[in-house]
């Protein structure tokens, strides 16, 4: 029964990651974490491949090996979410809503992503990895 919950709710995190990379407000951080967490409980060879990649597998070794995310991963997940959606914010919307609306969204966003613990030593384990 959890195989049948968890495999979907693994792609659905990982989409999640997926858009984060290129929306301005949504931090992939999180999701990739949640995918991987999902995919290690129901998909082994799902797992398997997160882990592989060049892109993520390292943020996800050090989650799983020492529950923390880098200082570089941190800082590319806050400088993107500034850079991205304080753009959308200056240039494309007029709505004063939309614009506190989505500053309150990269606030939730860039929380979230310093409230994880900052791994020490993180250079030395990615290089093993």
């Amino acid at each position: 029964m959890k195989r049948q919950l968890y495999k979907p709710l693994g792609f659905l995190f990982l989409g999640l990651a997926l858009a984060g990379i290129v929306l301005p407000v949504l931090p992939s951080t999180p999701f990739v974490l949640l995918a991987a967490w999902f995919f290690a409980r129901s998909s082994e060879k799902w797992h398997q491949r997160l882990m592989a990649s060049e892109l993520f597998g390292p943020m996800i070794r050090n989650w799983e090996e020492q529950r923390c995310i880098s200082q570089r991963s941190k800082a590319i997940a806050i400088l993107s979410m500034l850079a991205a959606g304080g753009a959308s914010i200056a240039f494309a919307m007029e709505s004063t809503t939309l614009r506190v609306g989505t500053a309150l969204l990269m606030a939730i966003g860039a929380t979230v992503v310093l409230s994880l613990r900052t791994c020490p030593n993180c250079d030395r384990i990615t290089e093993e990895a």
